[in-house]
C-alpha cells in the first residue's frame, strides 16, 4: 500500500501540472508537438523516458487487486507500451499526432484529460 501511495503522489502533481499547462498555453503546446513530432531524436527519447517511468512502476507495483491501487499498475503498464510503441513504431503515432493537432479543440481535451488523471492520482495518494 504504501507504494501505491507514493506512485500516486508522484503522479498526480505531474499530470496536474502537465494538464494546467496544456491549457493555459494551447498555443506554444500546439507548436511543441509539432516539434516533437517532426523530431525523430525527440521521439526515441520520449520513448525511452516513457517506458522507463512504466518499467520503474510495473516493476516496483505490479498489483492486481480489486481496489484503487490497479489503477497504478494499469498506468505503468500503459506507459510502457506507449514507450515502446514510440520507439519500435513512430510513423505510428505520427499520423496519430498530425490528425489530433488538426483538431482545435483537441488540446483543450488532452489538457483535461490529463488534469483530471492528476487529481485522480492525487487524491488517492494524498488523502489516503
Amino acid at each position: 500500500m504504501q507504494t501505491s501511495v507514493f506512485i500516486a503522489r508522484l503522479i498526480g502533481p505531474v499530470m496536474i501540472t502537465a494538464g494546467l499547462a496544456v491549457l493555459l498555453n494551447r498555443q506554444s503546446f500546439h507548436a511543441m508537438a509539432e516539434e516533437f513530432l517532426a523530431s525523430r531524436g525527440l521521439m526515441f527519447l520520449g520513448g525511452l523516458m516513457v517506458m522507463l517511468g512504466g518499467l520503474a512502476i510495473v516493476l516496483t507495483h505490479n498489483v492486481w487487486t480489486s481496489d484503487w491501487r490497479v489503477i497504478v499498475t494499469l498506468f505503468g503498464w500503459l506507459l510502457v507500451f506507449a514507450g515502446a510503441i514510440r520507439i519500435i513504431e513512430p510513423p505510428f503515432l505520427y499520423a496519430g499526432g498530425r490528425a489530433f493537432l488538426r483538431h482545435p479543440a483537441m488540446a483543450m481535451i488532452a489538457g483535461l484529460i490529463w488534469l483530471a488523471i492528476g487529481i485522480v492520482f492525487s487524491l488517492l495518494g494524498y488523502l489516503h
